[in-house]
């Protein structure tokens, strides 16, 4: 699909059909990034979209334990530090 670049201000720019938007889930704000001088949109993820799936993993996988749950309490943990 061809679409022509359109003068907004002192830039340019492109109207992107409706249905593109809603096949790419293109909502208000898109990442732009230039791939091998390719111009790339893509829809903004949310801060921790994919972090549910990701931990299910780690469980089934047994990454999910502490990393440092064989050390010993220091005097700050006995002494100091309040629950």
């Amino acid at each position: 699909m061809k679409l022509p670049l359109v003068q907004i201000g002192n830039s340019l720019g492109i109207r992107i059909p409706k249905a593109l938007l809603q096949q790419c889930k293109l909502e208000k704000v898109v990442t732009v990034t230039i791939v091998n001088g390719t111009l790339v949109l893509s829809p903004v993820n949310g801060v921790r979209q994919g972090w549910a799936e990701s931990f299910k993993q780690m469980a089934q996988a047994g990454d999910d334990v502490l990393i440092d749950a064989d050390r010993t309490p220091s005097t700050f943990d006995q002494d100091e530090w309040e629950w």
